[in-house]
């Protein structure tokens, strides 16, 4: 027969009544228990009755537990609801673990308020329990289905960081390492960002050694003891990832030097043949960024000579001779090269950031013909660049608020940065001895506080290389002098002042995992 709703009543004003003595009405429990087959309004009551008396009857815990779950799974949405924010009450000793996961499997709802009810109900448990609530979703991150997996996954990425010390306990984020360390072991691309994020934010990590722990972990993913296949999009993407990932945390004492003695041996002496993991990527401008980034915080290296001389071919390359000028002086009729701003931006910060470590490169290891054409390189470069800046800063001239925030504007407050940044660094180098004291910020990445209320002074943005700060006047032409390389508009990257830390596109394999197959198929 049919449990009503003046059975619940009447059983819950038993056991209300009973005060010390509930054990002996067990009968009346298991009424209200029963209440979970009934219609909609008993099934309501049933799901406030069940867990209001659940710890009185610890012999029927696993039925009473399995009556919720029957409500948790009810095809009416609000009495979901009702019976998921009560999940926490039977929350206690052995229970947090099962309670924890069944919350986990719940999370895969596609209900809006369903799924905020679930989420609050696991910050309830985690106030609770931290660990146990932890091993309830590390359980089905590891175990359960893929939708479940990725929702776990998310909660903790943007979850966590939202709890208090005295939740995350330092025991509670040295088990979320440990857990997320596994996890790690086969993920995603988007997984292994998410992750990331999830131990970047633990207070335990932020000292000087959690930092390299997390590095540490990052090395791990990017496979640095392998060569790079550049064919492989998958793989370009994966080191890519794991750059950006491990980019927040270099500083004076964490240092990048792995990640940049790869680059130099694996991915510039390839850079042509890297295969773009996004098709409208400029897949080696994004490197060169990346490297550029990382420079500033390169330790010691055992290969500082062949990295600098690598960075020194690969700037060549992208530094072009001026062109051949015809008997009467006057430039042959032959296209002027291009001049790519973004990428000599890149590749001229981290030569100089590294010739710091070895201030007599130039001078002694590289060969007097070589040294002869690198200057001229850098002359005819430089020469372009004043022009270049001149024109620019006409263009933005008088522009001030809403005029400056056109697309075209934009693009040339970004060209200028870049081009004054080369100006300065090409000054160094054409110190005798080359010098590598001069700072400038990269042209993505936000000034300095420091560096924007300094007070400005003459600097190479109106000056040649060797230049002094007088003021300028138009020399005439020497009789030997070759033509000023006068570049048109548009010759830096489309793609400058774009980059990124966040993930790009995704580790868009088929069939292999971050690290192995999972057995799931998770793509990598």
């Amino acid at each position: 027969m049919a449990v009503t709703i003046e059975d619940l009543y009447r059983s819950y004003g038993v056991l209300a009544d009973a005060k010390d003595d509930l054990s002996q009405h067990k009968d009346a429990y298991q009424v209200i228990l029963d209440g979970v087959k009934g219609g909609p309004k008993e099934k309501r009551l049933a799901a406030q009755f069940i867990p209001k008396f659940f710890s009185s009857f610890p012999e029927l815990a696993d039925s009473a537990i399995n009556a919720q779950l029957d409500l948790c799974e009810d095809e009416d949405v609000s009495i979901r609801r009702q019976a998921i924010k009560e999940l926490p009450r039977f929350a206690t000793g052995e229970n947090i673990l099962r309670v924890a996961d069944i919350l986990t499997q719940l999370l895969q709802t596609d209900d809006t308020a369903e799924f905020n009810q679930v989420t609050g109900s696991l910050i309830a448990i985690f106030k609770m329990d931290a660990k146990g609530t932890l091993g309830g979703l590390f359980s089905q991150i590891l175990q359960g289905e893929d939708i479940v997996r990725e929702r776990a996954i998310k909660f903790l990425s943007t979850k966590l960081k939202t709890l208090t010390e005295e939740v995350m306990t330092k025991e509670v984020e040295d088990h979320v390492f440990a857990e997320t360390k596994k996890v790690l072991e086969d993920v995603t691309g988007e997984e292994f960002v998410l992750l990331m994020r999830v131990v970047s934010n633990l207070r335990v990590l932020q000292t000087v050694n959690g930092r390299q722990q997390l590095v540490e972990l990052v090395v791990e993913q990017a496979f640095l003891d392998q060569a790079l296949n550049t064919a492989d999009p998958d793989l370009v993407d994966r080191l890519l990832q794991c750059t950006r990932q491990a980019l927040p945390l270099f500083s004076k004492n964490v240092h990048s030097t792995r990640f940049i003695t790869y680059f130099c041996e694996h991915v510039l002496p390839n850079l042509s043949a890297l295969t773009s993991p996004v098709p409208e990527l400029d897949i080696q401008l994004e490197v060169l960024k990346l490297l550029a980034e990382m420079s500033p915080y390169c330790g010691d290296m055992d290969k500082l000579e062949p990295n600098l001389s690598m960075l020194f071919t690969k700037l060549v390359e992208f530094m072009p001779l001026p062109p051949d000028e015809a008997e009467n002086g006057e430039s042959s009729a032959m296209e002027e090269p291009k001049l790519q701003f973004s990428y000599v931006e890149c590749l001229l910060f981290g030569f100089h950031q590294l010739g710091k470590k070895l201030p007599d490169f130039l001078i002694e290891k590289v060969d007097a013909e070589s040294l002869k054409d690198f200057k001229i390189r850098l002359q005819y470069f430089a020469r372009g660049l004043q022009v270049y800046i001149r024109q620019l800063r006409v263009a933005l001239q008088g522009k001030t608020g809403d005029a400056l925030k056109t697309d075209e504007n934009k693009m040339k407050v970004v060209a200028l940065k870049i081009t004054n940044n080369i100006n300065v660094l090409i000054k160094d180098l054409f110190h005798n001895p080359p010098s590598f004291k001069s700072s400038v910020t990269l042209s993505w990445k936000p000034v300095q506080k420091s560096e924007a209320a300094a007070p400005k002074r003459p600097s190479g943005e109106e000056l040649g290389p060797g230049g002094s700060t007088k003021k300028q006047i138009s020399p005439l032409p020497r009789r030997d002098a070759r033509q000023i390389y006068n570049p048109p508009s548009g010759k830096y990257s489309a793609t400058i002042g774009n980059f990124t830390n966040e993930q790009r596109g995704g580790f868009r394999g088929r069939g292999r995992g971050f690290r192995g197959n999972r057995s799931r198929g998770r793509p990598y």
